[in-house]
């Protein structure tokens, strides 16, 4: 059976992808860190913006903005990429993840704020972390100022619906996020 054609078109995508059978992609921070790496690479070779990113033990997900390059192939360099890398560093063959990535695009200002939130509240729903500022593996903490971004992001650009001075903008972004949905 044919897989149904992506849209690509420009704009925000909310991307997320799992491992084979649900199982770990992540075994540690160096395989994290790796990631990232890639990821920042590929991003910055596609002309992605990263709004939001999260990675959890088994899956990942994204926040990005693309333009008319779209995003299979840079997705292709990025999951074939760590998954060769992980496998030879965990001494393993075969598929790392399961099906290809999901995508959706996000059509307004609510869903792409909305979608950042879910991604950075992620390990809170898991049960991993009470706070989304003490998971070291997401966006979060560099969006609101406190740690230094692992990856180029756009976090002004998600601040700037928060407002307009950086402070305000930061509070009203942190209470948005801990509110529950």
């Amino acid at each position: 059976m044919a897989y149904k054609h992506r849209d690509e078109a420009p704009g925000i995508h909310h991307i997320t992808c799992r491992g084979n059978n649900k199982r770990s992609i992540f075994e540690d921070d160096h395989d994290r860190r790796r990631f990232l790496l890639q990821l920042g690479r590929i991003a910055r070779r596609y002309g992605w913006k990263l709004h939001a990113y999260c990675l959890m033990r088994n899956h990942y997900h994204l926040v990005i903005e693309i333009d008319e390059r779209g995003m299979s192939k840079g997705f292709c360099e990025l999951n074939t990429g760590y998954a060769c890398s992980y496998n030879k560093r965990h001494g393993r063959v075969n598929h790392l993840f399961g099906k290809r990535y999901w995508s959706g695009r996000l059509e307004d200002d609510a869903s792409f704020l909305n979608t950042c939130r879910y991604v950075m509240r992620n390990p809170v729903r898991a049960g991993l972390v009470g706070d989304p500022a003490a998971w070291r593996w997401s966006s979060y903490r560099a969006t609101i100022g406190l740690a230094l971004a692992d990856v180029p992001l756009a976090s002004d650009e998600l601040l700037g619906s928060f407002g307009h001075q950086r402070p305000t903008a930061i509070t009203r972004f942190r209470d948005f996020v801990s509110r529950r949905v």
